[in-house]
């Protein structure tokens, strides 16, 4: 007989909540490591190597489209309101659901055949959760064990780290102090000066990386954005601990101080009075060769580096580091001193791949720049060559300029990575026309064109990709050899300009642009002026998983002012426009004011689709084997009447997703919503064949996929769980299943 015992723990502010529910069976499996040959899902991104892969085959080609819905897991009621930007990708082990959901981000366990909450945990951290860059539920949780005990760590929206009994949610009081280890402690701005506890900016959404051995590494990240409050900001950095005692193993720090590798390329001692340069994605480990590979972001600020000459390491690189001692084992950089938001935006994969018949053991780096760059993981040499070609140089008073930058010779872009007039929509001629004069006044350029100063006169804008791969990244197949990559277009417009005031930024260090300096920012530019453009600081026009209009200025145009309660999670509030604007997926004609009127013709995206789209490259030869548009053509697309007549094939949509692999499957959501012939409002979770690209089935889901799918079998049945959310669908975890 199934027994069920429900017990309420209370605690004050500022301590964890747990509700637990016992329940007999799933957890009650033999103590063993997890393991993808065994059904589970151990890992985020499935395993530390973050292939999102599994070798699954239940649910295949024939009967995918039968899938049906095994249950539901609705956010909203953990936190203080919904979610519309539920990210995570669950993991499963031994028959158990763990994952991170709603605005207090909040853990939970469930039952992997039903559904039915085990327990529930949750953190009230008051100011220092309202005072956090990184928002909402995050993207999971990581599971450890040694064979005795289970445990489940997570980072808190305040940037603690903490240790949960995997059986029950509770604390694991042995962990740190009180089963709470501050991530804060060790985050400084400036030379090397601490920050407040409290409202010091420093978070992530990413999940704790726990390595065979016991090593568990953080990342960091600060606001969004490409104006920051100060170029000197908190500087990035990677924290090691024991999983056993949360004691601390090392930090990395992502720039380098006196003495410290890379520190030269901060010329004028700039590494000083500069800060961000984050890891904020998935940090993925070869457990074997004891080495962590870090995916590194830009530093401060995203568009402007007038203050930090040089080329910045480690901003913009794949740094490999010991295990035991943090040490830099090799680096390579993939932007020099950059001036474009081209971050290492996705997890870097591990792949052991063969190259002209030499086995390699290859690390896979993707990028919002759309170029893949792979090297042998053991010493960073590149397996195919990368070429260092001049850069274009800019003409912004005081600004540095990288005179090379790398490009890979295999493979090629898998996406758009400039905008240039054959890009341009070209669905009638007089759409295309009315495109080019649309685009006259911008600075049109292939990439790394570097950003202009905006006039009123002549060009006022130039273009940057905030598309290609972003935070979800790609997902590799280990048996094939093939990497599956998805890509958006973004190309919001980035202009310098006179800021406001002192109190919207400091960034603005070069006298001789008008009376005030220069200063970055995205906005859509055209005819508004200047100070216009201007209108908060913060939270860029739309973030990495509410991809701007493919091809639209900014998505919604200049950035939206930052507010109290737009992503407060310690506080009460009603859900915000601006919020729901930085969730939901937005269609290519979505783009308002300024921004619709001065790129977009007749509101249709100024650039040729695919909008998105997936690509499958053979990695040991680097050649593109299939790339096919993901997603339904957005509905203001397809129903507009300058195309009535015209035969459109599916465009694909412009937004982040992950796509999960399995034996047979390449399976992703749209990433909108839409409404069609064949299904009401809502999106699709499709399955693609991994052989060919050819789609092979769909099952309706009620919103858009906005985290990455995972599968698992448990009781000899394989599920599909994804994460749906955005526009007015608040955040619910979905499992699929063939009926018996």
């Amino acid at each position: 007989m199934t027994q069920k015992i429900l017990r309420v723990i209370t605690a004050a502010a500022g301590v964890g909540v747990g509700i637990l529910l016992f329940v007999s069976g799933p957890i009650a499996q033999q103590n063993a490591q997890p393991s993808l040959a065994n059904g589970e899902w151990p890992s985020y991104g499935a395993d530390l190597r973050s292939t999102h892969y599994s070798p699954l085959a239940q649910i295949d080609g024939t009967n995918f489209k039968s899938l049906e819905v095994a249950w539901r897991f609705k956010t909203d009621s953990l936190g203080p309101r919904p979610e519309f930007k539920l990210e995570g990708t669950p993991i499963m082990v031994k028959g158990v659901v763990y994952t991170t959901a709603g605005t207090r981000r909040s853990v939970v366990a469930l039952d992997a055949v039903t559904g039915e909450v085990i327990w529930v945990h949750g953190e009230r951290e008051g100011a220092r959760s309202a005072a956090s860059p990184r928002q909402l539920s995050g993207r999971g949780v990581a599971y450890w064990t040694d064979g005795r005990d289970e445990r489940i760590l997570y980072v808190t929206i305040g940037f603690r780290l903490l240790e949960l009994d995997a059986k029950t949610g509770q604390v694991v009081a042995s962990f740190g102090k009180n089963g709470v280890v501050d991530l804060k402690e060790a985050a400084v701005f400036g030379n090397r000066q601490p920050i407040d506890l409290v409202t010091g900016e420093i978070g992530v959404h990413s999940v704790p990386t726990v390595t065979r051995d016991g090593v568990v590494l953080i990342g960091s990240s600060m606001r969004e954005g490409g104006t920051p409050k100060t170029h000197n900001n908190t500087k990035g950095l990677v924290q090691a601990f024991d999983v056993k005692t949360g004691r601390r193993l090392w930090n990395f720090n992502t720039i380098p101080r006196p003495g410290e590798f890379g520190n030269d390329t901060w010329l004028n001692d700039s590494w000083a009075v500069n800060g961000n340069t984050g890891v904020w994605n998935q940090i993925s480990v070869d457990d074997d060769l004891g080495l962590a590979y870090l995916p590194v972001e830009t530093p401060t600020s995203d568009f402007y580096g007038g203050h930090r000459p040089g080329n910045n390491l480690f901003a913009d690189s794949i740094v490999a580091v010991d295990l035991k001692t943090g040490q830099r084992k090799w680096h390579y950089q993939l932007v020099h001193h950059s001036l474009w938001n081209f971050d290492v935006s996705a997890a870097p994969i591990l792949a052991d791949i063969t190259v002209g018949g030499r086995p390699i053991k290859a690390v896979i780096v993707m990028t919002k720049a759309a170029m893949m760059y792979v090297f042998d993981r053991t010493n960073g040499q590149p397996v195919w060559p990368i070429e260092e070609r001049p850069a274009p140089r800019g003409d912004v008073p005081g600004e540095w300029y990288a005179p090379t930058q790398p490009y890979p010779t295999k493979p090629k872009a898998f996406d758009l990575q400039g905008v240039v007039e054959d890009a341009l929509i070209d669905f009638t001629p007089e759409l295309r026309q009315q495109a080019l004069r649309n685009v006259a006044k911008y600075k049109l350029g292939p990439i790394f064109t570097p950003p202009v100063v905006s006039k009123l006169e002549g060009p006022i804008a130039g273009f940057r990709s905030s598309g290609g791969t972003n935070w979800p990244g790609g997902s590799y197949d280990p048996e094939t050899h093939v990497a599956f990559v998805p890509s958006f277009k973004s190309f919001p417009t980035v202009a310098l300009m006179r800021p406001p005031t002192k109190e919207f930024s400091d960034v603005d260090w070069v006298e001789g642009f008008a009376d005030r300096g220069v200063q970055y920012v995205t906005g859509p530019g055209e005819d508004a002026g200047a100070d216009a453009l201007v209108r908060g600081r913060g939270a860029a026009p739309a973030t990495s998983a509410s991809a701007p209009a493919a091809g639209g200025a900014a998505g919604r145009g200049a950035p939206a002012p930052s507010t109290g309660t737009q992503t407060a999670a310690g506080t009460s509030g009603p859900v915000t426009a601006a919020e729901r604007a930085a969730s939901v997926s937005a269609a290519p004609t979505t783009t308002t004011g300024e921004a619709a009127g001065s790129l977009n013709p007749q509101g249709l995206p100024f650039l040729k689709p695919p909008y998105g789209q997936i690509a499958a490259i053979n990695m040991d030869t680097g050649d593109f084997i299939w790339q096919t548009p993901h997603g339904e053509t957005p509905d203001a697309v397809r129903n507009h009447p300058a195309l009535k007549g015209i035969n459109v094939p599916r465009t694909g949509q412009a937004a982040a997703v992950g796509a999960l692999v399995t034996k047979t499957l390449v399976i992703a959501g749209d990433p909108q919503a839409t409404v069609t012939s064949d299904h009401p409002r809502g999106a699709m979770l499709r399955a693609y064949d991994k052989a060919t690209g050819r789609e092979v089935g769909a099952v309706f889901m009620s919103g858009p996929q906005s985290g990455t799918p995972m599968t698992y079998a448990v009781n000899g049945r394989q599920h599909i769980i994804v994460a749906i959310s955005g526009g007015a669908y608040s955040g619910e975890y979905v499992a699929y299943r063939l009926p018996r």
